[in-house]
């Protein structure tokens, strides 16, 4: 479970229409490559590679692939293990270009090299049921704020059983042009996409579907998911 906001900064909410007023520049579909990230070392897995397991009939990474290619323009997948089964999935594979498997954070930098377009929508190998709207309503949060990151934000149920909304920090749109910017974050040690985000105007956007972004880790919660 990611980390509860209790801040009201730059929160939005999934609204479809621009405030009355607002000046709103949509960002097209085509000016997104979607990367889904799997690039992981499954520790929590005992080292399998998380994207390659089965959800159904269909491994992990390319079940998040077919939900994110309507939604998007090009499509990436990042891996560091297994290429040659990725690339059966018939998109580009690109490798971290940082070492040591320095996280999701690598991704976003190796994925932004490879982007040909102005923005880019990161999501995860492991969260199947990711809304089939994600993208537009990222963008249109986006656009609306004039921000350069747009980050989902689920309604969860906490330890003592009240709801909270919880930062998705992977389920990311942002500005391709923010890359030197993260460069210098993790060559300068740092690995938490929040932190990093929180340098930048960045706006969250409320998601309240249930289950939507219910992530795998284990094998058992592969198999919980799957029931």
């Amino acid at each position: 479970m990611q980390q509860a906001d209790h801040s009201e900064e730059h929160a939005a909410t999934s609204s479809s229409a621009a405030p009355a007023g607002t000046a709103l520049h949509a960002i097209d579909r085509a000016s997104i490559t979607g990367v889904v990230l799997a690039g992981g070392r499954g520790t929590r897995m005992g080292g399998l590679d998380k994207g390659l397991q089965l959800y159904g009939d269909m491994p992990l990474a390319q079940h998040a692939l077919r939900r994110l290619q309507p939604q998007v323009g090009p499509t990436l997948i990042n891996a560091n293990r297994n290429l040659a089964q990725y690339q059966s999935f018939a998109v580009p594979v690109v490798a971290d270009t940082v070492p040591d498997f320095a996280g999701p954070l690598a991704g976003f930098i190796t994925a932004m090299e490879n982007c040909q377009t102005p923005y880019l929508m990161t999501v995860p190998c492991d969260t199947p049921r990711f809304p089939t709207d994600l993208v537009p309503r990222l963008a249109l949060a986006m656009a609306q704020h004039h921000a350069d990151i747009a980050m989902a934000s689920a309604l969860e149920t906490q330890a003592d059983g009240t709801p909270a909304w919880f930062r998705q920090p992977v389920f990311c749109l942002l500005k391709v042009a923010l890359l030197p910017s993260l460069r210098a974050f993790v060559l300068d040690g740092g690995r938490k996409i929040g932190a990093w985000t929180a340098q930048q105007h960045t706006v969250q956007v409320q998601f309240d579907e249930p289950g939507a972004f219910a992530n795998v880790n284990t094998l058992a919660q592969l198999q919980t998911l799957q029931t």
